[in-house]
Parts: C-alpha cells; sequence; structure tokens
C-alpha cells in the first residue's frame, strides 16, 4: 500500500475511534443499525498500518493531528483544503515524492 492512502486509512481510523469513544455518536449509530467494531481491533489495525510508514511522515502525521484534529487534507484546484491558502506552482507532487506538506498549516496534502 502506498504511503499516502495508509496515511488517509490510518486517518479514517482514528476519526472511527473517536466515533466509538463519543458514547452519544455510538448509541445514534447503534439505533441505526449500524454495528460498531471493537476498539481493539481498530487500535490494532492503526499499529499496523503505522508500522509500514516512513517515520518522517508519521511525525508529521502526529503532530498536524494534535493541532488541526485531521492531518490528511486534499488539494483541489492548487488550494489546501485544510486552510483554503492557495500553494504556490513550486508545491506539486512528485514521481519520488508523492507526499507532501502544505506550508502554510503544515498538514500532509494528498493531490486528487
Amino acid at each position: 500500500m502506498s504511503a499516502p492512502v495508509s496515511l488517509i486509512e490510518v486517518q479514517d481510523l482514528d476519526l472511527l475511534l473517536r466515533e466509538i469513544a463519543a458514547e452519544d455518536h455510538a448509541t445514534r449509530l447503534r439505533k441505526l443499525g449500524l454495528p460498531l467494531p471493537a476498539g481493539e481491533a481498530v487500535q490494532r489495525h492503526r499499529a499496523r498500518t503505522l508500522a509500514g510508514l516512513d517515520r518522517r511522515w508519521v511525525h508529521h502525521y502526529e503532530r498536524a493531528v494534535q493541532r488541526y484534529g485531521r492531518a490528511v487534507v486534499p488539494v483541489r484546484g492548487r488550494v489546501c483544503q485544510g486552510c483554503y491558502v492557495t500553494l504556490p506552482t513550486a508545491v506539486t507532487p512528485g514521481e519520488g515524492q508523492p507526499l507532501t506538506l502544505c506550508e502554510s498549516c503544515g498538514r500532509i496534502l494528498y493531490w486528487r
């Protein structure tokens, strides 16, 4: 699995863990008939996914999560969807470097 996809998966798992931990959200999802997975299983899957990533990107991810809540955001029309700043033309996804950081907010960018 590629690094951008893995980071997006980790972010989704973190959001799921928050939903499980928030009792009012969990109750609402159960009423809708949506089963919630066990938090331990989600934690194990998250740990396995993080183990396969470069430590540098994990560090950037953890810092952005602490600061903003969402660490990985898309780029649409050269605009970071985290801080809505137009990115300079020099910031593009490279062949050998598919991940980039927003120069304004520090979130990890993925290109659509």
